[in-house]
């Protein structure tokens, strides 16, 4: 059983201080609870409410923590930072209860769910069992909203759970053989929604709702069909709707378009500190929208009272210089990614002449030998940084020297005879010829969010260049890029290296085979196995294709050491195939954080999973040394 071990200190504080906690009522209700418009405090908390008892400083009530995002879709970082997950992983990187009050797991199959009595939504309204029966009878398995069925995640060699809902507290799940990937999905910075707020989805779902409200739902949204208008209401992850229910510390007030996003502490919130004060401290969350290039320069001006995301290790000598000017300190936090920036080729590009030399390993091969990372390493990352291809870190206990080194050393003589060899020779400018005579030059493909990509292109330019390979690079936005790489329509692009660089062989290799369109070395594949082959093509590489077996051998095994097996095949398949080629792992990222601003790690790891970047730190917990009494 994985148990929350503050269950009885919970209950002990609840009998002997419990008339204390209305008098700890944050003061940014208080107005309402005195116009009876809102519960008491002790009314609103479950019986058995999260207790943060681990020794960090208890916080005071107020104040809005203001935050630099540089798009509208940035709403979800209140749902990756507010980090409420029915499990979730502490600062050990290990998993335990969060939203549950306890689950207990049976040879890694049966996972039984115990909620909290008495927690409720930010609404108001009960959190309950019937909140996971309705998305998993109404939703994941209605074939009108969820025609591929339900996640990938959820299936064990493509068998769905036996769901049981016990009583109104408790929900079984039951696989005949073991789910190891369940918790990790539940845990992740972007996870699984398992469960929705049925009291208020209803209304959309044809089976519940008022058929004709409904169809001018519909019309008045331009939705195709009831299922598409309930599935742009339910996106849990997405937070974009001022409407929805949460269980998030703080909930979103308003709606894009708007250039400020406001998130309010959430009044049924279901943790309380070591004194019973009900979390969060802090009672607003501003999401300022400005362009990326501007991050830094704003967060210098001090318009940013904690911010990491917008600024990269170029900017820290910069932002050094204004904590004095703008009373603030800079941190650097360690990341985890297997590489801070790393290069996809495209397996899956629609360009028939392309996609047989990408195919090639020779040609992977010949792009890492022809980088000189030492350089780069120097030149961006003042020599801090772990050169190298894209895989574990050294910290991880399935390092090893090989996985980092392969055809990871700056080699040009071999990149030219494997160039060579694949019979690309050089035009009468140096530049080699593709097999139907076009000139091998890359356009490799950017997000266009941030200096540091295009500093390390144009070193990767002179030595590619060396080589025969001219590289120009394109910066487009985010979505153009993926949606580009998803089409098939880019050759190489550049993004962030594996999110998690120090994985345990009981966390999930996902990342290592073709399991998701987002894997931007072969979207199309990831995509066929995501939507169970009714969209993107089959894999049709044999090492793919065995790193894909082994990935859903792993979501089967219910043993360590088979799963350590598992995980050093596709560690090693993956260093052999250079399917990513990564450049420098383990730099830093700069924080600036508001000398106001406590219980916020001086010492950290900035990661997206496992960690949720700010979220493994429970932000509920951040507070500051000047909080204001009552709402603006």
């Amino acid at each position: 059983m994985i148990r929350n071990s503050s269950k009885a200190l919970v209950a002990a504080l609840l009998l002997v201080a419990g008339p204390a906690l209305a008098a700890d009522e944050a003061p940014y209700w208080q107005d309402m609870v005195n116009a009876g418009e809102l519960p008491p405090m002790a009314d609103r908390l479950p019986i058995e409410p999260f207790l943060v008892d681990d020794g960090r400083e208890i916080g005071v009530y107020g104040s809005d923590w203001n935050m630099l995002v540089n798009r509208s879709k940035d709403t979800r970082l209140l749902v990756v930072f507010g980090y409420a997950r029915l499990v979730g992983y502490n600062e050990a990187l290990e998993i335990e209860p969060d939203i549950l009050e306890d689950i207990e797991v049976e040879d890694g199959r049966i996972f039984t769910f115990h909620l909290r009595e008495g927690h409720r939504w930010s609404d108001g309204a009960p959190f309950t069992s019937e909140d996971f029966r309705y998305w998993w009878e109404d939703v994941a398995n209605n074939e009108e909203m969820a025609p591929a069925g339900p996640p990938n995640l959820l299936l064990v060699d493509g068998e769905p759970p036996v769901v049981e809902v016990i009583d109104e507290t408790t929900v079984r799940y039951t696989w005949s053989a073991p789910n190891p990937d369940f918790l990790p999905s539940l845990a992740s910075a972007s996870p699984i929604f398992i469960y929705q707020p049925s009291h208020f989805m209803k209304q959309f779902h044809i089976d519940y709702g008022d058929p004709e409200q409904i169809a001018r739902w519909v019309e008045e949204q331009d939705r195709p069909s009831w299922a598409s208008l309930h599935n742009a209401e339910d996106d849990m992850y997405k937070f974009d709707s001022a409407a929805l229910p949460t269980l998030q510390p703080w909930t979103i007030t308003n709606e894009a378009p708007a250039q400020r996003f406001i998130g309010e502490r959430n009044p049924y919130y279901y943790k309380v500190d070591a004194e019973g004060q009900q979390l969060p401290y802090i009672d607003r969350i501003i999401m300022n929208v400005v362009d990326s290039k501007l991050i830094p320069l704003k967060a210098w001006a001090g318009e940013a009272d904690l911010q990491a995301r917008g600024l990269s290790f170029s900017d820290y000598t910069f932002l050094k210089e204004g904590e004095q000017h703008s009373d603030y300190s800079v941190y650097l936090w360690r990341t985890a990614r297997g590489s801070q920036l790393a290069l996809y080729p495209n397996l899956n590009v629609s360009d028939p002449v392309w996609r047989e030399v990408l195919r090639d390993v020779r040609f992977r091969q010949a792009l890492s030998l022809a980088i000189n990372r030492y350089e780069i390493n120097q030149v961006i990352y003042y020599g801090l940084g772990i050169e190298g291809q894209n895989t574990v870190l050294p910290a991880s206990p399935l390092y090893e020297p090989e996985y980092r080194d392969a055809y990871a050393s700056f080699d040009l003589d071999e990149a030219n005879r494997l160039l060579d060899e694949m019979g690309l020779v050089r035009g009468s400018d140096g530049i080699r010829l593709l097999p139907d005579g076009r000139p091998l030059e890359i356009i490799v493909e950017t997000a266009g969010e941030d200096a540091e990509e295009t500093d390390i292109l144009e070193l990767i330019h002179d030595s590619w260049f060396d080589a025969g390979i001219k590289l120009f690079s394109k910066p487009l936005q985010r979505e153009v890029l993926r949606n580009r790489v998803f089409a098939g329509e880019t050759v190489v692009a550049i993004w962030f290296g594996s999110e998690n660089g120090l994985p345990t062989a009981d966390m999930s290799p996902y990342e290592y085979a073709p399991s998701t369109q987002q894997l931007l070395q072969w979207p199309r594949w990831g995509q066929y196995f995501e939507t169970g082959g009714i969209s993107g093509e089959p894999i049709d590489m044999d090492d793919p294709a065995r790193l894909m077996e082994l990935y859903l051998d792993w979501r089967t095994s219910g043993n360590q050491e088979e799963r350590l097996a598992i995980w050093e095949e596709m560690l090693t398949l993956h260093a052999e195939g250079v399917y990513t080629i990564g450049i420098v792992a383990g730099t830093l990222q700069p924080v600036v954080i508001s000398n106001r601003m406590h219980n916020v790690p001086e010492d950290g790891v900035f990661n997206w999973d496992p960690g949720a970047q700010f979220g493994v730190y429970q932000p509920e917990t951040f507070f500051f040394t000047d909080g204001y009494n009552g709402r603006p």
